[in-house]
């Protein structure tokens, strides 16, 4: 385990909190939902089907995803980690209601990666609390 991680391991969590193994699964799970799912927005926007401004929050979504590892387990910040984990809530409900009215399945798609996140985010917000 590295420093990075052994950091995080010690930190005091709700009981809530799930095993470190759950998180390598349920994260392959929607890396796969996410890689479809906004590459098809991309696509469709790129084609000009959609407007650019539907993937706007899909790009900055992405972005917040990527930068959250780093955040957390390099800079071992955990109010970083919690504005950023809610900025990836926050981009998410944007992505799924500008792609709403275009196509309701790409939406859909989404419910899974947003439970997930809406999840992480309390569990981020409570470890920053607990450990402040």
């Amino acid at each position: 385990m590295s420093t990075d991680y052994y950091w995080y391991a010690y930190m005091l969590k709700p009981f809530f909190a799930p095993p470190a193994w759950v998180f390598g699964p349920v994260w392959t799970i929607l890396y796969l939902i996410i890689a479809v799912t906004f590459a098809r927005v991309f696509y469709i926007s790129a084609k000009r089907v959609i407007p650019f401004s539907v993937a706007t929050p899909f790009i900055l979504n992405l972005f917040f995803n990527i930068a959250f590892t780093p955040i957390q387990f390099g800079l071992q910040d955990n109010y970083l980690a919690s504005a950023d984990v809610v900025l990836v809530l926050v981009t998410l409900v944007w992505a799924m209601k500008a792609v709403w009215p275009y196509s309701r399945k790409l939406a859909y798609w989404q419910i899974p990666y947003l439970g997930w996140v809406a999840f992480a985010t309390v569990l981020q917000l409570t470890i920053t609390w607990l450990n402040r």
